[in-house]
C-alpha cells in the first residue's frame, strides 16, 4: 500500500463519522492538556520554592539551637532551647576556615507602635554583617554598623511592609522614632521588598543592633540562630562538618547525636525541597495520567466499532488482494493519527490551561519542552498500544466470513 493511499484512506475513514472521531479525540485532548498543565504547574513551584531559598542568601549555612533526642527520649523543640551564644558564633568566624562572614541573630515578635499606629512584628537582633549574608538591600538610609552594636545603640532598620503598617504606604520614615516594648528607637534605614506576605514575611520585619536587643528586649545573652557565609558552593559541606565539629567541641558533647544545635546548609534545604515538589509533580501528572488511559480506552473502543462497521469493506479488501499487514497497518495508522491530533491540540490547551493560570491568579507555571515530548511520545504510544488490538482482529479477518458479514 502507498503511503499517500494508506494517509487518504485514513482520513477518509476519521471523517466519516465526525462526532466520533472527535470525542474520541477530546479524550486525548483533556488527557495530554491535563499532563502538561500539571507538569508545569509543578515545576513553577520547584522553581519558586529554589528561587525563594536562594534569596536567603548566597552559599548560607544556619546553626539553629535544639535538642537532638532519640525517639525514646523527650526532646525540646529545636530553636526553643538557647543553647548558642555570641562567643559560638565568634569562635566560627575566626577558627573555621573558608567563612566570609557570620552574622549572629536573635529573635522575638513585639508589639511596634509608631505615630498613633501600632503592628505586631518580628524583631531581629543581628550585626552588621548580616545585610551581605541574608542578602538584604536598602532602599533608603543605611543598615546596622558595627560601631551602633558596640555602642548599644537603638536604631532600627524597618522592612517595607511594617513602615506601610506603621507611617502609611511608601512613607519615608527616616528620622523618626517608633517604640519597642516601650523602649524608643530611630529609624536609620528601609530595605528592598523581597516579596511575600503573612506571618515569617522577609518584609514585615525590623532589624536592631544585636547587643541592644540583648540588653533592653530579651534580658539574654544567647542568641536564635547563627548564619554563616561559606567562600563557595563547592565547599559547604566541609565547612559544615567544620562548624558542627567545633560546636561539638566548645559544647563538650561527645557525639554529633546528642548534639544540642543542628547546621543545615542551603544543599540541604534545596534537597529536601526538590524531593517534595518532585514528588508532588510526578503525583500531579499521574492523576492527570489517568485521563490518558481513558482517552486511550474510548480511541479502541472506536476502532473496535470502525472495525465491526466495516468488516464487509475488510473483507473486500482481501477479496482483492490486500494483506493482512496491509489491514493492520491500516487501522493502527487510524488509531495513531487520532492521538496524533489529540496529541498536538492537547498541547495547546495544556499550554493555554498553564499561561492561564498564571495571569489569573499569578501562580508560577514553567513549561519545559521535555513535558511537551513527553506529552506526544505518550500520545504516539496509547496510539499504538489501544489501536494495535482492534487493527490485529481486522487483519485476522477471514475475507470469505467477512464478505457475508451483515
Amino acid at each position: 500500500m502507498l503511503i499517500n493511499d494508506l494517509f487518504e484512506e485514513t482520513y477518509l475513514a476519521i471523517s466519516a463519522n465526525k462526532t466520533r472521531s472527535g470525542l474520541t479525540i477530546l479524550g486525548i485532548v483533556i488527557g495530554i492538556g491535563s499532563v502538561i498543565a500539571m507538569i508545569s504547574i509543578g515545576q513553577g513551584a520547584t522553581g519558586t520554592i529554589e528561587s525563594s531559598i536562594q534569596s536567603l542568601g548566597s552559599n548560607l549555612i544556619t546553626v539553629m539551637p535544639g535538642f537532638q533526642r532519640s525517639f525514646s527520649q523527650l526532646s525540646a523543640s529545636r530553636g526553643s532551647a538557647q543553647t548558642l551564644t555570641v562567643e559560638d558564633a565568634e569562635a566560627i568566624l575566626n577558627q573555621v576556615s573558608n567563612v566570609l562572614a557570620v552574622a549572629p541573630q536573635t529573635s522575638q515578635r513585639y508589639q511596634i507602635v509608631a505615630e498613633g499606629n501600632n503592628t505586631n512584628t518580628q524583631v531581629i537582633g543581628t550585626t552588621a554583617s548580616y545585610i551581605t549574608i541574608r542578602n538584604v538591600e536598602i532602599k533608603e538610609g543605611s543598615f546596622i554598623s558595627e560601631q551602633n552594636v558596640s555602642s548599644y545603640s537603638k536604631v532600627a532598620v524597618l522592612g517595607p511592609t511594617t513602615r506601610d503598617d506603621l507611617f502609611g504606604e511608601n512613607a519615608n520614615p527616616i528620622g523618626k522614632t517608633i517604640k519597642i516594648n516601650n523602649i524608643k528607637f530611630n529609624i536609620i534605614g528601609i530595605t528592598k521588598s523581597k516579596g511575600g506576605t503573612g506571618f515569617g514575611s522577609q518584609d514585615d520585619i525590623i532589624y536592631i543592633p544585636l547587643t541592644t536587643a540583648q540588653k533592653f528586649l530579651s534580658g539574654s545573652k544567647n542568641i536564635s540562630t547563627i548564619y554563616i557565609q561559606a567562600e563557595s558552593s563547592q565547599i559547604m559541606s566541609e565547612v559544615k562538618t567544620s562548624v558542627t565539629n567545633l560546636l561539638l567541641a566548645r559544647h563538650n558533647i561527645a557525639s554529633a547525636d546528642l548534639a544540642d544545635f543542628s547546621v543545615l546548609s542551603q544543599e540541604d534545604i534545596l534537597g529536601a525541597a526538590s524531593s517534595i515538589t518532585n514528588t508532588m509533580t510526578i503525583l500531579l501528572a499521574a492523576i492527570a495520567g489517568i485521563s490518558l488511559i481513558v482517552g486511550g480506552i474510548g480511541i479502541m473502543n472506536m476502532m473496535m466499532t470502525t472495525v465491526t462497521e466495516r468488516t464487509r469493506e475488510i473483507g473486500l479488501r482481501k477479496a482483492i488482494g490486500a494483506k493482512r499487514m496491509d489491514i493492520n497497518l491500516q487501522f493502527l495508522t487510524e488509531a495513531v493519527m487520532l492521538t496524533f491530533i489529540g496529541g498536538l491540540l492537547g498541547i495547546i490547551l495544556g499550554v493555554g490551561i498553564s499561561y492561564g493560570i498564571t495571569f489569573f491568579t499569578g501562580t508560577a507555571t514553567k513549561i519545559s519542552l521535555f513535558s511537551i515530548i513527553l506529552a506526544f511520545s505518550v500520545s504516539a504510544v496509547i496510539g499504538i498500544g489501544f489501536g494495535y488490538w482492534p487493527a490485529q482482529k481486522a487483519a485476522k479477518l477471514n475475507p470469505i466470513e467477512a464478505l457475508r458479514y451483515e
